[in-house]
């Protein structure tokens, strides 16, 4: 295993600057390499180029004694779909990266753009860190929790919180005030917290609302 920050340094020369100085000068096509730390996407304009580079990726990281992702490293097929679709088309494929689904979808003057949203797994590993800490924490005072918890959903919406993405932050955030409620309600031997007295509670401590924080649609070349 190597750390997010090793990769970095390490991957600069074992995919970078190989990929740029060896393989994309063999290549038909335009092609573009996008990492961050131990996460990347290799973009081809034609598939043998892809198919190529693919074959001969796993012999270049084992040369450094690396391995590639086996569920992580596959080819996709991520153009674009046509501007008019006027006859049934093959849906465009999605990937993860960083956290988010990547997939295609119209912008509001209906052009193709690629859009984020929270990865499916990533937004239930949210959920269940939200269920554990509340379940360590439930005796605390209530407004120690709702501290936390404020600061916790804001650095979600900080980081998901981009245009396309509200439904995931909606999700996000109604999970959080259902779990939160649960808890609470296990405070007492009774084992309840009707909405009504939890709706008062939130009218006095109000959890934050899901907020679109920054751009991500993209225009497609």
């Amino acid at each position: 295993m190597v750390s997010p920050l090793l990769a970095n340094v390490f991957l600069h020369e074992v995919l970078d600057e190989w990929f740029e100085t060896q393989a994309k000068p063999r290549l038909r096509g335009p092609a573009q390499l996008v990492r961050y730390a131990d996460d990347a996407v290799l973009l081809f304009k034609l598939r043998d180029d892809a198919e190529r580079v693919l074959k001969v990726l796993p012999r270049r990281f084992e040369k450094y004694g690396l391995e590639l992702h086996p569920e992580k490293t596959r080819l996709i097929g991520f153009q674009r779909p046509p501007r008019n679709v006027k006859r049934p088309w093959p849906k465009p494929e999605t990937f993860d990266l960083l956290g988010f689904t990547l997939y295609w979808g119209r912008s509001r003057r209906g052009k193709w753009v690629v859009k984020a949203k929270t990865a499916k797994d990533r937004l239930s590993r949210s959920l269940r860190n939200i269920h554990r800490w509340c379940r360590q924490n439930r005796h605390r005072p209530v407004e120690e929790q709702w501290e936390v918890l404020c600061r916790k959903m804001k650095g979600h919406y900080a980081y998901y919180g981009v245009t396309g993405n509200y439904d995931a932050l909606d999700a996000f955030s109604q999970g959080v005030r259902r779990r939160w409620r649960f808890w609470l309600a296990r405070r007492s031997q009774k084992g309840q917290m009707p909405w009504w007295r939890f709706s008062h509670l939130l009218h006095r401590l109000p959890l934050p609302q899901p907020r679109i924080m920054k751009p991500y649609a993209r225009p497609a070349i």
